[in-house]
C-alpha cells in the first residue's frame, strides 16, 4: 500500500458547504474508488486550503479507472463549484502528489 498526499483549494465563500457535502459522501463514490484501488482517503482543511491523504496500491491506475467512471465524473462535476482544482506538482506521483519529506514511523532510531 502507497499514502500519498495532495493538495487542493477551495472557491473562496465555499468551505462550510463543502464540509456539508463530505458529512455523508455518496455511498456508490465509495464503492466506485475501493473498486479503483483506493483503500481510504481523508481531507483536513486549513482555510481554504485542503489536504488529502490517500491510500492506494496504485495512485495512476486508480485515477486513470475513476476518469471514466460515471458516478465519479457526476461527483467531480458536482464538487467543481466548490473546488479550485488540486494543486500540481510535476514531481509527484500523476503530477499531483505532494512530495514526501519525513514519516516519524518510518525513521529507525540510530542511537
Amino acid at each position: 500500500m502507497t499514502r500519498l498526499a495532495l493538495h487542493s483549494r477551495l472557491i473562496p465563500g465555499t468551505e462550510e458547504a463543502y464540509e456539508t457535502e463530505h458529512a455523508r459522501v455518496w455511498p456508490e463514490l465509495i464503492t466506485v474508488m475501493r473498486t479503483a484501488g483506493i483503500s481510504d482517503w481523508s481531507i483536513w482543511r486549513s482555510g481554504r486550503d485542503l489536504f488529502h491523504l490517500v491510500v492506494t496500491d496504485d495512485f495512476e491506475a486508480a485515477v486513470a479507472y475513476l476518469r471514466n467512471d460515471p458516478i465519479d465524473q457526476r461527483w467531480q462535476q458536482h464538487m467543481s463549484q466548490f473546488v479550485e482544482g488540486f494543486a500540481e506538482n510535476p514531481e509527484g506521483v500523476a503530477g499531483q502528489s505532494l512530495r514526501h519529506v519525513w514519516t516519524m514511523s518510518e525513521q529507525t532510531d540510530r542511537t
